[in-house]
């Protein structure tokens, strides 16, 4: 329990914290809160489908407070709470690191995306969906561009009327299984009738295809990223789009599964589309953070695409694509902070020849630029070609759409880097990389090489709620056989 309530204890400490003290006080607690979570791992048996923790059932209408965490979800409570120390120490320098909201906005941020992969009940899954959504927006609200109010007035309509469809579906099979409970709901999914299953499922979707986002529920995210400030982007894009991944392996699949092939191949498609079209878009980019923002709808479609293969290599390979997401989206976008923090421009014509100004700064945006396209012994390395494999057994004509992602992203981000870092200089001085920035990248490159060799760590970690996951869609199947 302690992972959910220490953000939210952390949140409220931020605003008695003296000024000076801020930065330090949420780089040192969101250090704590990753020991937590690492005391959690050391203790925690990954044969267990889910460790339940505190418990609160026979609440009216069916509902319960059930939280606890299997070896799919530890992980992404994992990925959460090591990100956001990055994030943290990406930003130690700026103004934003002192200021007592961004500090606590952070932690409730933390806090509601903990209970989103910790929920066991369907309701309360829900709202802490909803509850991610208020520090992210008052983020992008307060500390974004200036009239930025459009931008995120079009991101709030998206994200609400997903979450509605997703509530509507949620009730539907509460009521049809008398409880909320995660695993009634699931054996629910496994024998509902088709056509109920399929509804269901497009509830879900619809939630989890504009928060990726999905092709073409995405018009809303290359304006929001590029409006956001450097930490609003990373929350977004490395951690808050995983929720909707993650509910489409453990709830939309699992919950509208008899209806599921109903639905397969149409978010096949959307995920292909989005890989193909985000790259050309992010090709014809000048605005290099706006580059990284069709990058990632690039890169979330292959995700997407082949979690609904939903073999359990697909699905294993899926999460180690999720994490590597998470490691490309905090290195891209912390360049292209950098970039612009120190020549007060994104336009990549109007930079060059800054690895001779910035020999550090041009190393490390080349590492997460090899770690981005996929180079060898890197995380994306065998995340990408494993999910390539896994569509082309599916369809060959998807297998070959999903492989294009390796051409293309090699031509968008070698275009980036080149017109940012090479050439004639542009500027007549550039301030190097910092420490933290330094050693964000390090961590970054460190991670990315780790997963690349020994990827069997994670999988083998997963791969026991996979199974379980996988057995619940078709146990009364069986029975019924």
């Amino acid at each position: 329990m302690e992972l959910l309530i220490l953000p939210l204890v952390l949140a409220l400490l931020s605003y008695v914290i003296p000024s000076k003290g801020v930065k330090y006080y949420g780089l040192g607690a969101s250090l704590v809160i990753l020991a937590v979570t690492i005391g959690h791992l050391l203790h925690f048996n990954a044969e267990n489908y889910v460790a339940i923790i505190n418990p609160i059932n026979d609440l009216p209408f069916g509902l319960s407070f059930k939280l606890g965490y299997d070896s799919l979800s530890f992980v992404l409570v994992l990925l959460v709470n090591s990100v956001v120390p990055l994030i943290l120490l990406a930003n130690f320098y700026k103004e934003l690191a002192t200021n007592k909201s961004f500090t606590a906005l952070v932690f409730f941020m933390q806090m509601g995306l903990t209970g989103v992969f910790l929920a066991q009940d369907g309701m309360l899954f829900y709202i802490f969906w909803e509850v991610t959504l208020i520090p992210i927006f008052l983020i992008l609200y307060w500390f974004g561009e200036q009239n930025n109010n459009r931008v995120l007035l079009k991101f709030f309509i998206y994200t609400l009327l997903g979450s509605l469809a997703m509530l509507l579906a949620i009730i539907v099979l509460g009521v049809a299984s008398h409880s909320f409970e995660y695993e009634s709901l699931a054996i629910y999914g496994a024998i509902a009738p088709a056509k109920t299953a399929c509804w269901i499922s497009c509830g879900f979707l619809l939630a989890f295809a504009i928060k990726i986002p999905l092709f073409p529920f995405h018009t809303w995210q290359p304006a929001t990223y590029t409006s956001s400030p450097m930490a609003g982007t990373m929350l977004l894009s490395a951690l808050m789009l995983k929720m909707a991944l993650y509910g489409m392996i453990k709830w939309m699949i699992p919950l509208g599964f008899t209806g599921i092939e109903s639905i397969k191949w149409l978010v096949i498609t959307l995920g292909l589309i989005g890989v193909v079209y985000g790259a050309v878009i992010a090709i014809k980019q000048n605005d290099i953070k706006t580059l990284f923002a069709y990058a990632s709808i690039s890169h979330v479609g292959l995700i997407a695409a082949g979690i609904m293969i939903y073999s359990t290599t697909a699905v294993e390979v899926a999460i180690i694509q999720m994490i590597n997401h998470s490691i490309v989206s905090v290195g891209l976008f912390l360049a292209a902070d950098i970039l612009e923090s120190r020549t007060n421009t994104r336009d990549l014509y109007s930079l060059g020849g800054i690895t001779k100004l910035a020999p550090n700064f041009g190393f490390w945006f080349a590492t997460i630029t090899f770690v981005s396209i996929s180079v060898p012994f890197t995380a994306g390395f065998f995340g990408e070609f494993l999910l390539i494999k896994e569509l082309f057994e599916a369809h060959w004509f998807a297998g070959f759409s999903a492989a294009t992602t390796l051409v293309f992203g090699a031509v968008y981000m070698l275009r980036a880097f080149q017109l940012s870092m090479f050439g004639a200089p542009k500027l007549t001085a550039f301030e190097d990389l910092k420490w933290n920035e330094i050693l964000v990248f390090a961590i970054l490159l460190a991670t990315a090489i780790f997963l690349g060799l020994f990827p069997q760590f994670v999988i083998d970690f997963v791969k026991p709620s996979i199974a379980k996951i996988q057995e619940l869609t078709s146990y009364d199947l069986k029975i019924i056989k």
